[in-house]
């Protein structure tokens, strides 16, 4: 699944390595559509401005932030987790994925937690004491609690798990403009889960999902703007 960006690009700002670019415009809207982890389709919402870094978009700067969703879910020790309350006014990181995907639900939290473990090493344990990142599955029939914690356990400990109801998860995702569709069987009868590929970014100083990462984002992408993410800044 991709975020596709219709845009017309300022001549003036084209030798720039990093350009962002005003809505009107500039841009008419981001494509967040559904995908069974590397197919494509779907469903939109507008934004404000995009950055790139070099020719390759890893980052969407949103027009309107998304409100966080009023989930409260089973973390990965069978609790109740109160997504809004536990998160609050903390640099926040959510994907909505599921522990069998083949391709991109793996390699997106592991690029979030190598570049969480390199900025570690540059900044002082209490700026990333409060981060958050939450994977919320889209397939909870088989991401039970012990799932969960087992599969992002060889990922980062930290990172908070959270299964639940289906249609309470989709409700979740479509608040943030993330498509999830209920698994199903492909021809072969393996159980596929399509869903929207994007991680967003939570401000700790409004709550709000201010930015939004395509699943081409690097380990370098997000070790970058981490430093800026936890402070509610723009990258």
């Amino acid at each position: 699944m991709h975020t596709n960006t219709k845009m017309t690009k300022n001549t003036k700002d084209a030798r720039k390595s990093r350009q962002t670019y005003a809505v009107g415009a500039l841009l008419v809207a981001a494509i967040l559509g559904l995908s069974a982890c590397g197919s494509e389709d779907a469903s939109t919402t507008s934004v404000v401005e995009v950055s790139e870094t070099g020719a390759t978009k890893v980052s969407t700067v949103l027009d309107e932030p998304f409100a966080k969703p009023d989930l409260v879910l089973t973390d990965t020790e069978g609790k109740p987790y109160d997504l809004r309350k536990e998160t609050k006014g903390k640099p926040t990181l959510i994907y909505f994925g599921y522990t069998n995907c083949p391709d991109v639900c793996p390699l997106t939290m592991n690029n979030i937690a190598v570049a969480k473990k390199e900025v570690s090493k540059k900044l002082p344990k209490s700026e990333l004491a409060n981060l958050r990142i939450v994977f919320v599955t889209t397939d909870p029939e088989r991401d039970t609690p012990a799932e969960l914690g087992k599969w992002l356990k060889g990922i980062d400990p930290e990172i908070v798990g959270l299964t639940g109801d289906f249609d309470k998860i989709q409700a979740g995702a479509l608040e943030l403009h993330i498509s999830i569709a209920p698994p199903t069987k492909d021809e072969n009868g393996k159980t596929v889960s399509e869903h929207g590929t994007q991680v967003i970014a939570f401000s700790p100083k409004t709550d709000a999902g201010y930015v939004l990462y395509d699943k081409s984002a690097t380990v370098q992408d997000y070790e970058k703007d981490l430093p800026k993410l936890l402070k509610g800044a723009k990258p």
